[in-house]
């Protein structure tokens, strides 16, 4: 495992980041989920990400369990703040003063810790004045239950509003978590070289493209029983953007591209986000413990400019690169 800062800050995390979306407390059983942190723990993974709104507030609980009994301060910690928790009230959701102090204590208290080491911005809020979601960390750092703060599929303005502020209330915005792999790079054009001024840095989640780039599923086939794409509790319309013939096909191209490097393409794709010097840490999940330690060879492989370019030439024109769809994730309205 190799460990890179966290944007201007002097936090070090490892390459890869354990995360819990759709697998701990929903996917998986609790025991599997156990096992497959401490095979991350074996693999040298000493960052972990979750969020209160997964599965409900049940992925922290069993993130909270698995890591108990470890060295606190050999590991950093990450969750986040946004989304409808608990029966979904009126103030269940969102970035207001209300629901940052009331979340942070529930998340410490799941996650069995007195303070995360990142604390992020689940998504922008628009319906909320930024200077009290601002205000708001800034008392959750000085309290000490959050050493640092990010913010999550946020836009370039939105980015550079945050660092400013935060820099005025005194407290470091460190980070952004983007979606970002071989087929979705929204974020090149605006967010990472706003992001590369300002000092943040990018966590990135769905590396593998929700598992398309690992090269499992087939042009015409139907997708492998028990994968995402056969998931219809969620797992399926979160994949479905990619599950065309079209991107299928190009993916497939890849796999010689993958052998040639000895690498399999799930850790292809994983090697190649990690190849943005923006990108601090991609976040990989895991349903087997298995799968924890062929990821981490991705870390600290370096491709040669060949590669990326035998990449590029595989994907043609069904790369993602509008960077206008940041703004698209954005939801609606706090209850969206």
């Amino acid at each position: 495992m190799e460990y890179r800062y966290l944007g201007n800050s002097g936090l070090k995390i490892s390459e890869i980041t354990y995360g819990n979306w759709l697998t701990h407390g929903s996917q998986v059983e609790n025991d599997v989920a156990t096992q497959c942190v401490h095979a991350a723990l074996d693999a040298g993974i000493s960052t972990f990400d979750t969020a209160d709104v997964y599965a409900n507030t049940v992925a922290e609980s069993v993130l909270g369990e698995a890591l108990r009994g470890q060295r606190r301060e050999s590991l950093e910690i990450f969750t986040k703040v946004y989304f409808p928790t608990g029966p979904g009230g009126k103030n269940d959701t969102g970035l207001s003063r209300k629901h940052i102090m009331e979340s942070v204590n529930a998340s410490l208290q799941r996650l069995q810790t007195d303070y995360v080491d990142l604390y992020q911005a689940h998504r922008y809020d628009t319906a909320t004045p930024l200077e009290e979601t601002m205000l708001a960390f800034a008392d959750v750092v000085r309290q000490g239950k959050a050493l640092y703060i990010g913010v999550s599929e946020w836009t370039a303005d939105q980015l550079r509003a945050g660092v400013e502020m935060s820099r005025e209330l005194g407290f470091q915005l460190v980070s952004n978590q983007p979606q970002y792999s071989m087929l979705w790079r929204v974020i090149e054009d605006e967010v990472v070289p706003t992001a590369q001024e300002l000092g943040v840095s990018q966590i990135v989640w769905s590396p593998m493209a929700q598992g398309v780039l690992s090269g499992k599923y087939e042009p015409g086939a139907q997708p492998p029983a028990g994968s995402r794409a056969a998931d219809e509790n969620g797992g399926a319309d979160m994949i479905k953007r990619f599950m065309n013939d079209d991107v299928l096909k190009r993916v497939q191209k890849l796999r010689p591209v993958a052998e040639e490097t000895g690498l399999s393409m799930a850790q292809l794709a994983i090697a190649w986000v990690l190849q943005n010097e923006n990108v601090a840490t991609a976040l990989v999940g895991a349903s087997r413990p298995e799968q924890v330690g062929e990821n981490v060879k991705a870390a600290g492989v370096r491709l040669d400019k060949s590669t990326m370019k035998a990449i590029d030439k595989a994907l043609g024109k069904v790369v993602e690169r509008d960077a206008a769809l940041t703004a698209r994730t954005t939801p609606r309205s706090r209850l969206a």
